[in-house]
């Protein structure tokens, strides 16, 4: 009985998560199921039963009725609401039924399974649209721009491994201690980087290969740069696509995080959620860093002068909204209308604006390496620091990759994790432990991602404009 009810509610989240395609099929299947469990003899059309004729089982076009109801209230309810109901109900179900709470630990496993599945074509295709959409001959007042992008996403890789090192955290991961073999140095790093670059791409794709899949978007990003519109728009209608489906997987995080989590407390008891308490504090301690620390210092440069005031103007006026909003391209007509209320030229933030929510990812550099290392402090697998630098490199050239995709950062994780020895199977878990703590994690990794564009976007237009801006 207890499954039935599952695969019901299963059902009705679906019906929510694919509300473009198919709104009523799943509906109709948890509707069955729900009938199944009440009456086997009621009709199908319950029209067809007179209003004045009594029937004994009659309640379940009730039920029915309140399941689409309920499908109706889910698809209203934001996703990280849901994702909270789904962790409170995870803690009020351990404290319980304990044996309850691990057996729905299946639901996880399929939350995982659906994450392993997208995370390989998703970036094959992000990372090759993203290259090859990119505009040939920028305008000169452009480039310091993008300059100052990279440095920052760079920047705040080093400052999240850095972070990892003098605040290590481990996870639990529901694993048994198994022994994995850890580089010894970087050239053992080097050596399985090369030989996982060198490969054919449809087994990169089914052995979930990342540096062979990110070597071949490249690469393929590259080649078709100067293809046809046609061919661009083909890859940006493929990338849409591939979003679609990702949407509908994070879709299922609330009943995934659920049996996660039931699972874990079950087996492990509460010290779990300390664990995900200090991730979530390294995290947001590295990105408050990054915005009051690194950013000012890169604004310093550039313009020479006190840069907090345009910092606190950001983050008030574009940070907050986009913390809200958890969309660097929803927070983007907020951005030009400040840009606009700062007196820049509209030559520039009209290009640079766009292009930052697509390339400025400072958060998701940070949450790429921070995480990655917090698998391999679980997995006992030491890190030197050459490793580290090569880490934070990849952890910024992933991060560029994240746009446009809820929960993006995360699902690029296992491409951080391959090159330090780090099995996809045992990645996928980490990325499941990321969405978790997504409820504040994303948030403010888009705010600070969203406001970054404003503030170097103002820092080069003051240096080559200085009478634009006060």
């Amino acid at each position: 009985m207890m499954y039935v009810w599952l695969v019901a509610t299963v059902s009705l989240f679906f019906s929510v998560a694919c509300n473009s395609i198919v709104p009523h099929i799943f509906t109709k299947i948890a509707q069955g199921i729900i009938r199944s469990q009440f009456c086997l003899s009621c009709p199908d059309d319950m029209s067809a039963v007179r209003s004045d004729t009594p029937h004994p089982l009659s309640h379940c076009h009730v039920v029915m009725s309140a399941s689409t109801s309920l499908s109706r209230f889910i698809a209203r309810v934001p996703l990280v609401a849901q994702i909270v109901i789904g962790l409170v109900a995870a803690i009020l179900l351990t404290l319980v039924s304990p044996d309850t709470a691990r057996e729905l630990g299946f639901l996880g496993d399929i939350f995982i399974s659906g994450l392993k599945s997208v995370a390989p074509i998703l970036v094959m295709v992000l990372v090759t649209s993203a290259i090859a959409g990119q505009q040939t001959n920028q305008p000169t007042n452009i480039r310091p721009i993008l300059l100052l992008y990279l440095i920052g996403t760079l920047g705040a890789a080093f400052i999240g491994v850095t972070a990892s090192f003098l605040f290590p955290t481990t996870l639990d991961l529901g694993q048994e201690t198994v022994s994995y073999a850890a580089p010894s140095h970087i050239g053992a790093v080097m050596h399985n980087l090369l030989l996982n670059a060198i490969t054919n791409p449809v087994r990169a794709l089914m052995e979930a290969n990342f540096i062979g899949i990110l070597i071949w978007a490249i690469g393929l990003g590259i080649a078709l740069r100067h293809s046809s519109p046609s061919t661009r728009i083909m890859l940006n209608d493929l990338t849409s696509a591939v979003s679609f489906i990702v949407k509908v997987v994070i879709h299922f995080a609330p009943v995934g995080i659920f049996g996660l989590v039931s699972q874990t407390l079950a087996t492990t008891g509460f010290r779990a959620l300390l664990d995900y308490a200090h991730l979530l504090s390294v995290l947001i301690a590295c990105m408050l860093v990054v915005t009051f620390g690194l950013n000012p210092l890169l604004t310093l440069i550039k313009i020479r002068r006190n840069p907090y005031p345009l910092v606190f103007q950001c983050v008030r006026e574009s940070a907050i909204t986009a913390f809200f909003t958890r969309s660097s391209a929803a927070n983007i007509p907020v951005n030009l209308a400040l840009c606009k209320r700062l007196g820049l030229h509209e030559d520039t933030y009209s290009i640079s604006i766009p292009l930052g929510a697509a390339l400025n990812m400072a958060g998701a550099a940070i949450t790429v390496g921070v995480i990655t290392l917090a698998a391999a402090n679980t997995l006992a697998i030491p890190i030197d620091l050459p490793t580290a630098i090569l880490l934070s490199i990849i952890s910024a050239i992933a991060a560029c990759g994240t746009s446009g995709v809820a929960g993006g950062s995360l699902l690029l994780i296992p491409l951080a994790c391959s090159t330090i020895g780090i099995p996809d199977t045992i990645a996928m878990k980490v990325v499941a432990v990321g969405f978790i703590i997504s409820v504040l994690q994303d948030s403010c990794e888009t705010a600070l991602n969203s406001h970054t564009d404003v503030v170097f976007t103002a820092a080069c237009d003051q240096q080559f404009h200085p009478s634009a801006n006060k």
